[in-house]
């Protein structure tokens, strides 16, 4: 918007000038700079490793018989004062714990209780998509109100909690319209909204219906979470959609996004991807600080 100052002109004898008349002010309006956005400390915190994973739904065009083993993780965003925010939740319950078989697994809560972040002391969670493996332990924290796109969650929950595609199950499915019913799901209306200081969601990695990625300013410029938008480093390097999505040509444009958004691919953190654990300074063995 520009700010325009009203006044009276004369011209006095062909020279050009500007007299100020009764009734006639000028003012000079300085705009108040605007506040810088909350750093946050980002780390990556490893709940669960899954062995054998076939590559080929991680990268597109990898060797079928080619297997990598999957960094089960949520991302823990440590901002001013008592703001806690998770990236995902992981999973817990028995069902696919026992179809899963993780090694080492412990439920996301537990991990973080361990660092001596008590589940109650999260604020919100941003879910990326509504996959068994990030939404399923939104429930473990009992005072987060739960981020997620209204589009992912319109195609997914039916009005009475039903699960409406194979995507999402139908526990989860139910669990996510019970917290919306308590009032703790806050429904996200498209692509680049900062839903909270300093951290923005953004949409068309195209993972699942309506997948979003967050991106969170810190101390070393914006971290972008892709989350399943993009699995492993893998398909930065070889410029490779992910193996499972909606569409393959869109998720290559979001990888271009976020590191146009990052400003440098080593802030681009996929979601699954072992390295992350070996790419930045530990806490302890399974979580590394992102700087």
């Amino acid at each position: 918007m520009r700010l325009r100052r009203l006044c009276c002109a004369a011209a006095i004898g062909g020279l050009l000038g500007i007299a100020l008349m009764s009734g006639c002010s000028s003012t000079h309006v300085t705009p108040t700079p605007a506040a810088a956005p909350p750093a946050y400390e980002v780390y990556a915190v490893r709940y669960a490793t899954l062995l054998g994973y076939p590559t080929h739904e991680l990268v597109a065009g990898a060797d079928t018989s080619r297997r990598s083993d999957l960094a089960m993780t949520v991302w823990l965003l440590k901002g001013p004062g008592d703001r806690r925010v998770l990236v995902d939740a992981g999973f817990y319950r028995d069902e696919f714990v026992l179809d899963a078989k993780p090694t080492d697994f412990h439920r996301s809560s537990e991990v973080l209780e361990s660092l001596g972040v008590a589940p109650g002391s999260i604020t919100d969670i941003i879910i990326s998509h509504v996959h068994w493996d990030h939404l399923d332990g939104a429930i473990l924290y009992p005072n987060a109100r739960v981020w997620i796109q209204r589009a992912e969650y319109e195609y997914y929950v039916g009005p009475k909690g039903e699960a409406l595609h194979a995507d999402i199950t139908r526990v989860d499915a139910f669990m996510l319209a019970t917290l919306r019913t308590a009032g703790r799901v806050e429904l996200v209306d498209g692509d680049a909204k900062e839903i909270i200081p300093g951290i923005r969601v953004y949409t068309g990695g195209r993972h699942t219906y309506a997948s979003q990625y967050a991106v969170v300013n810190t101390r070393a410029g914006n971290v972008v979470i892709a989350s399943d938008n993009v699995y492993l480093y893998e398909n930065m390097d070889r410029h490779a959609p992910i193996g499972t999505t909606f569409d393959a040509a869109a998720n290559l444009r979001a990888q271009d996004r976020m590191m146009g958004l990052a400003g440098t691919r080593r802030l681009v953190i996929p979601g699954h991807d072992q390295a992350v654990f070996d790419r930045f300074p530990h806490v302890r063995q399974d979580v590394v600080r992102i700087d």
